[in-house]
């Protein structure tokens, strides 16, 4: 294992879509922490995004990762999907869904219950279609630069979208911080900013591979979002915690903030 907080390089060679897929996503046992932590995620991100009618035109999520979960609810609500990743693996798999590619992971469970949570059973297949139809780009990001997504042209975003990225990607509070600022680059003024993450974890583990996570507390997370520039609509933690072989977070939270009128 190696000593420090896990570098680009080893997401880069060591991060295994696949089993992150399968071991954080699989819908398998109702009992098991990460089936109980995936149906709340799906839950709040459809009462943020369908009860409380937060829409645009544009979303873009950060740090998607090899998954399409958090965006079931806001294709709904958004005309157009940016997802974007460090990894090229996770955006390779990304674009094995989007694409009905051979071997691609099996959501249908998971878009099922979204269906069902959303007073649409049975409507699986259109929601698969309108959400493939919604994302119109996968792109490269890295929080750490000024410019996450790069070269890219894009106009400000509606929203922004973040689950389960920023306590990985960041390293300690000042970089955790800065990359809430280089995020505020993307969003238009009065623009929304929907923040999921883990509450003071230290790891998360993939099989045997450990990954380190930013320890995160409910103060620490306000005061770096409102020092980014955002007013703070809305803070919920939740207390289910992944089991420990997996995970050692207190809880997660939920945010959304709306980027003030003037320049972050």
């Amino acid at each position: 294992m190696e000593s420090g907080f896990t570098s680009k390089d080893t997401y880069l060679s060591h991060f295994n879509s696949r089993d992150y897929l399968e071991k954080y996503y699989s819908f398998g046992s109702k009992s098991s922490a990460e089936t109980q932590i995936l149906r709340l995620l799906l839950k709040n991100l459809f009462n943020i995004f369908r009860v409380a009618g937060l829409k645009g035109d544009l979303l873009i999520d950060i740090g998607s990762g090899p998954t399409i979960y958090q965006l079931l609810s806001a294709c709904e609500s958004f005309k157009e999907i940016i997802a974007t990743d460090y990894t090229d693996q996770n955006l390779q798999e990304l674009e094995k869904w989007l694409k009905k590619e051979p071997g691609a992971f099996d959501w249908s469970p998971v878009v099922a219950y979204v269906c069902e949570v959303e007073g649409n059973r049975g409507k699986e297949q259109e929601k698969e279609e309108k959400l493939r139809r919604a994302v119109t780009q996968v792109l490269k990001c890295d929080v750490t630069q000024r410019q996450p997504l790069g070269s890219a042209s894009l106009r400000p975003a509606d929203c922004l979208l973040s689950t389960l990225c920023l306590h990985a990607a960041c390293p300690d509070l000042p970089a955790y911080r800065a990359a809430l600022r280089n995020l505020g680059s993307l969003l238009k003024p009065g623009g929304h900013l929907v923040l999921v993450d883990a509450l003071n974890s230290s790891y998360y583990m993939i099989g045997e591979q450990r990954f380190s996570s930013l320890r995160l507390g409910r103060e620490a997370i306000k005061a770096a979002v409102t020092e980014a520039g955002y007013t703070i609509k809305q803070f919920e933690v939740v207390s289910q915690s992944y089991s420990l072989a997996m995970s050692n977070n207190e809880g997660l939270f939920f945010l959304v903030g709306q980027k003030l009128g003037g320049s972050v």
